[in-house]
């Protein structure tokens, strides 16, 4: 029911109550006037009956008078009865008798009335006077003689009186239905539009904001408890801004949790992404502008400002005058520094010219690590009124926690691989290009030799008892050797020299342009540099050492850079054999002994894999939380002449005479049969070379192979080697994904040691990240390796891909691991490689 119906109808029924009253209460009042008036008027005719009945009698009484005085009554007022009885006339005992209030009025003598039918029935006694004994005799003073009876028609007197009222007071009882009628009209019709204005603003939520207006009305009811109501709304609404979530907002939450995840694709395109956070900001809070100042180290202010849309000049000055404050007066951040700006907008539509200068409020967040060193703020810049709402403020505080993940893992990351890029193409101690970088530099230069027409030299350089000094004077005394003797090669070498640290004590150096002749002239500056490097140990004993080198020319003695440097290693191994320190140049005899030794390994290389020769050697890998293996790494071995050769010794050559992925497929295979006659249920690790994995069979193969050992596919994991970089990714990238698609796991391996190890990371989706063993073994007693180590398990675990430390050699490099949070640990401390299959051998079956 409607408030205005309930009006009407209550309107309604007062009215008809009221004039039902009414006409009642004037009828009742006309009722008793009418009967008060009707006895007067019978008291009136009684006394004046009385009165003209004695006249008569007084004068006789005839007949013909007493019908004439009853015909007088009647005509005296014909609207009444009136009758006289006589107490002693004949037949006045029967009268008596059937009339109970004429009884009653001759026996007590006292008047009485009563309504009968309508009418108005008054008996008056007629009570004997002194005068009236004249003419009865028999009588005595005080006694009843009869009675007179007046008969008025009172019902009908009332009736009409009514009807008359009625009739008269219809003009007004008209005038004011209608009064009232319209007064109901018009005060339902304020209470439908109060009701209505309410209802509007209700109608208008459609969002936790709109409960704003809602909870602060502009227009005023008219009616106090119609403002109350909307009171109440208006608590109500801000008592749910205060707890409830507008569902857009919670969608967009939801949305911000996912943009925690930091991708290839975010790093990358990192600004596009938070243009487009800015944008999906704006649909749930209009927010004018994001900006994020970070800096690395001591270097300059790196500030990025993204704009919803593009600014006036006026606000784009404004913003920056306040990001500088905040800046300045931030307690963490260092003083005077450059600052790079940078300012971007999501569209080229103008900002909105709603925007006022003195309403923009800025919210920040800062972001402080030690390791790497970075520290930044981010900022929101909003409509003043918006940092008042505690929902919004949430929000706000979730999207800076957002930018601030975002940009700071994009800045920590950048640091990371800007470091990781200058230790992958640097040796961590001496500062030299380290071994795979030296490969790509050796390329390179044979191909520009190629095109100039134009022979360079090889020098390899190997320490002589290098040894005694680590042992002796330790590592770290060791170490100081290294960094003297390679400042000192590097100053005597001539600019545009390449100068490599190949690893250990073994060095290279690449002389462009050089034949036999000058190489060999800068061969004999070296060694003299070498005989005069020196060091002080801790115990006060000067240190020396001197250098055999091995000279190579292309192209005179090799068509390629592996079958060059294995010259140059035959030669620096011959000038040892002859009593080191001196310089060994090659001779006819040489060059024929050499490729004579070389083509006999490839014709062994071939012929084991031909017979299957192949043994596989496991090596453990333990995780460091655990302290239980729970992986293997898979080592190719082979057998030539009753001598086990390590595969460093033999796959450059599998690799040449293209047997590398028959190599790979057979190790695979015996290592799976191996494996199933014990209980192992770990990980195991397969290297893989990037030969290998372009071979559109090799998949097939593979998959064949896994399927007959029934080994579980998600339990192998294939590493990915450096060996040789793969010119078409996308074959690569194909076969990886097709591994991956079997259920098999890869791992990155040796990363660090070369630009491909980046390229592969940014390419492919990695489970594990096997770290460069160098920077492992040398981790405590070189800073740069550790930090090297540290950035490496950073990134990875931003990727989240575990880690393996190899090279683990010694408990205090183990103890150091677990406190970086490296996952995985292998080398000798955990377990040298061995023929012997992991896990203990399954019972053999009942007969």
């Amino acid at each position: 029911m409607s408030i205005r119906f309930f009006i009407l109808l209550t309107s309604a029924v007062v009215g008809l109550v009221f004039v039902g009253g009414s006409w009642y209460a004037v009828g009742s009042g006309f009722e008793e006037t009418l009967t008060r008036h009707a006895r007067s008027q019978a008291e009136e005719s009684a006394r004046l009956t009385r009165a003209m009945l004695y006249e008569v009698m007084n004068t006789g009484w005839y007949p013909d008078q007493a019908r004439a005085f009853n015909a007088a009554l009647r005509a005296s007022n014909p609207d009444m009865t009136i009758r006289i009885h006589a107490a002693t006339a004949p037949g006045a005992a029967d009268e008596r008798g059937s009339d109970p209030l004429l009884r009653e009025v001759l026996t007590r003598g006292a008047p009485s009335e009563q309504v009968i039918k309508g009418n108005l029935r008054s008996i008056f006694p007629l009570v004997a006077e002194t005068r009236c004994l004249t003419c009865h005799n028999l009588a005595t003073e005080g006694q009843v003689l009869g009675a007179i009876e007046v008969r008025a028609p009172l019902s009908q007197v009332v009736s009409e009186a009514l009807w008359a009222f009625f009739f008269s007071a219809m003009p007004s009882i008209l005038l004011g239905i209608g009064i009232a009628s319209g007064g109901v009209w018009w005060v339902s019709r304020r209470i439908g539009r109060s009701v209505e204005a309410v209802e509007e603003q209700v109608n208008t939520i459609g969002s936790i904001a709109d409960l704003k207006a809602l909870s602060n009305p502009t227009d005023t009811q008219p009616f106090t408890e119609i403002s109350r109501i909307q009171n109440a709304l208006g608590t109500l609404a801000m008592r749910l801004r205060a707890i409830a979530v507008d569902k857009d907002i919670l969608l967009f939450e939801i949305g911000l949790l996912e943009k925690f995840v930091i991708t290839s694709d975010v790093i990358r395109d990192w600004r596009e992404y938070v243009n487009q956070l800015l944008t999906d900001i704006n649909a749930v809070i209009e927010v004018h502008v994001l900006f994020s100042v970070f800096q690395i180290d001591d270097e300059a202010f790196d500030v990025e400002v993204f704009w919803h849309g593009r600014p006036s000049d006026a606000l784009r000055a404004m913003v920056e005058r306040q990001i500088s404050d905040a800046v300045q007066h931030h307690p963490r951040l260092s003083g005077p520094a450059e600052v790079t700006l940078r300012h971007h907008h999501n569209s080229d539509a103008a900002l909105s010219a709603t925007v006022d200068t003195t309403e923009l409020a800025l919210k920040v967040k800062s972001l402080f690590v030690e390791q790497p060193k970075i520290g930044g703020i981010v900022g929101i810049g909003v409509h003043a009124d918006t940092l008042t709402d505690q929902t919004h403020m949430l929000v706000l505080e979730s999207i800076l926690s957002t930018l601030l993940n975002v940009v700071g893992s994009i800045k920590a990351i950048h640091k990371y691989t800007r470091d990781l890029e200058y230790y992958a193409t640097r040796d961590p101690l001496t500062g030299l290009y380290n071994q795979r970088v030296f490969w790509e530099l050796l390329g390179y230069e044979i191909g520009r030799s190629q095109r100039h027409a134009a022979p360079f030299t090889l020098l390899l350089l190997d320490l002589d008892n290098f040894k005694l000094i680590n042992d002796h004077y330790g590592h770290a005394c060791g170490d100081r050797f290294l960094q003297q003797f390679a400042t000192g090669v590097g100053e005597a070498l001539r600019p545009g020299d390449i100068f490599a640290r190949y690893g250990g004590d073994e060095f290279v150096v690449v002389l462009p342009e050089a034949d036999m002749e000058q190489g060999y002239t800068v061969a004999q500056r070296v060694l003299d540099v070498a005989r005069n490097v020196s060091i002080e140990a801790s115990n006060g004993d000067r240190l020396h050492a001197s250098a055999s080198i091995g000279v190579a020319v292309y192209p005179d003695h090799a068509a390629d850079a592996k079958d060059l440097f294995l010259f140059a290693d035959t030669m620096m191994y011959r000038a040892k054999a002859e009593g080191k320190e001196r310089v060994r140049l090659p001779t006819n005899a040489d060059v024929m002994t050499v490729f004579r030794d070389l083509s006999e390994m490839g014709v062994a290389v071939l012929a084991a894999v031909e017979e299957k020769r192949v043994t596989p050697y496991f090596q453990p890998i333990m995780a460091i939380g655990s302290k239980r293996v729970a992986a293997v790494e898979v080592l190719s071995r082979i057998e030539i002449n009753g001598e086990v050769i390590r595969a460093d010794q033999f796959i450059e050559i599998a690799e040449k005479v293209g047997v590398i992925h028959r190599l790979d497929a057979i190790v695979i295979e015996a290592a799976l049969a191996r494996v199933a006659e014990t209980d192992y249920d770990g990980y195991l690790f397969f290297n893989l070379s990037p030969r290998a994995l372009v071979l559109s069979e090799f998949t097939a193969t593979l998959r064949s192979i896994v399927a007959a050992s029934g080994f579980p596919a998600e339990r192998i994991v294939f590493e990915i080697t450096e060996r040789d970089t793969v010119k078409n990714l996308s074959l690569m990238q194909r076969f990886l994904s097709e591994l991956r698609s079997e259920g098999f796991k890869l791992a990155i391996d040796d990363f660090g040691s070369g630009f491909s190890s980046f390229h592969y990371l940014r390419n492919f989706t990695f489970d594990f990240l096997k770290i460069e063993g160098d920077f492992v073994a040398n981790m405590l007693h070189n800073e740069r390796d550790q930090v090297f180590v540290r950035s490496i398990t950073a990134l990875a675990r931003q990727l989240d891909i575990e880690v393996i430390a190899e090279f683990v050699e010694n408990a205090e490099i183990l103890t150091l691991l677990d406190e970086i949070g490296i996952d995985y640990a292998q080398g000798y401390l955990i377990g040298r490689p061995s023929a012997q299959p992991p896990g203990q051998p399954r019972p053999a079956r009942a007969a």
